[in-house]
């Protein structure tokens, strides 16, 4: 049974670190949100640390420099981990070949900066699809777009048997008003059709393997830490949580805010009636992050 609470603070001195999701969560892709913020600094200014996990598909350098501009400060989390991080390691050890074809927006490019902590890097180059060996996908070309657009490149992909490499497991997101479509999409397509994608964000265990280390690295880290997962999205965040058996809190004004029908909490029979549909149930549930 889900507890719905009024604030994070009711329950945060349960736990040592929050496992924090972005987008939905702490901003809405163009502000941040005032309440989160504060909620998570008085996390920290009581002893927690707070880890944002993402699966935005880039390096945490440049997550930190974006959510910095959206108004969410230093003070209000430790460190990041996102899945663009786990999947460049992953690339970068030749899980889709040195010859990709790469499917994404400009500001995805930083995905190929090279990563350190790899030895002997695979020389990854990005080819046409036609001299590919595999897919390296950060999202659509036109986040709009239907994914189906896709289909005779995939098409084409699969019977190659090329894998691809889904860089960010979500399906959409949305910005401000506007719900765009993620990498996760065009990955659940290819599937669909055949092919073999491969994930390494939420709700996959890679990244919460780089959060665990993220934390650990931290200094007043403990070595066995209470965790909880905060986050919006149910398939992603919360079913994720469950598979790595940590308590999670749902955060259901975000991409579920019609569903649970949520303005400033969750309608209880629709929450209900959500994770009974979805089978995944979070141990807590608030309407926004406070």
């Amino acid at each position: 049974m889900t507890r719905i609470i009024q604030t994070f603070a009711e329950i945060s001195d349960q736990y040592d670190v929050a496992f924090v999701d972005l987008w939905g969560c702490m901003h809405n892709g163009l502000r941040a949100f005032p309440d989160a913020v504060a909620a998570m600094q008085g996390f920290r200014a009581r002893g927690g640390k707070v880890v944002l996990v993402t699966n935005a598909p880039r390096a945490r350098g440049p997550v930190a420099v974006q959510i910095d501009r959206l108004g969410i400060p230093d003070d209000a989390w430790d460190s990041i981990a996102t899945s663009g991080d786990s999947a460049r390691a992953a690339m970068f050890r030749g899980a889709v070949g040195e010859k990709v074809w790469f499917m994404g927006e400009a500001h995805d490019e930083s995905f190929f900066e090279p990563l350190a902590i790899i030895d002997n890097p695979v020389p990854v180059r990005k080819v046409p699809l036609d001299e590919a060996e595999g897919i390296v996908c950060c999202g659509p070309f036109d986040p709009h777009a239907d994914p189906d657009v896709n289909r005779p490149e995939f098409l084409y992909a699969k019977t190659k048997g090329m894998k691809l490499l889904c860089a960010n497991p979500d399906i959409v997101v949305d910005r401000g008003e506007s719900r765009e479509w993620c990498a996760g999409a065009l990955a659940r397509l290819y599937t669909e059709m055949g092919g073999e994608s491969l994930y390494f964000g939420k709700p996959h265990p890679p990244i919460y393997d780089l959060a665990r280390r993220r934390y650990a690295a931290l200094d007043g880290a403990v070595s066995d830490p209470r965790i909880i997962a905060i986050g919006d999205g149910i398939r992603t965040d919360i079913l994720g949580a469950q598979g790595e058996d940590i308590d999670s809190l749902f955060i259901t004004g975000g991409l579920a805010a019609a569903e649970t029908k949520t303005t400033d909490q969750p309608d209880p029979a629709a929450l209900d009636d959500l994770v009974a549909a979805e089978q995944v149930t979070p141990t807590y549930a608030i309407g926004f992050l406070r």
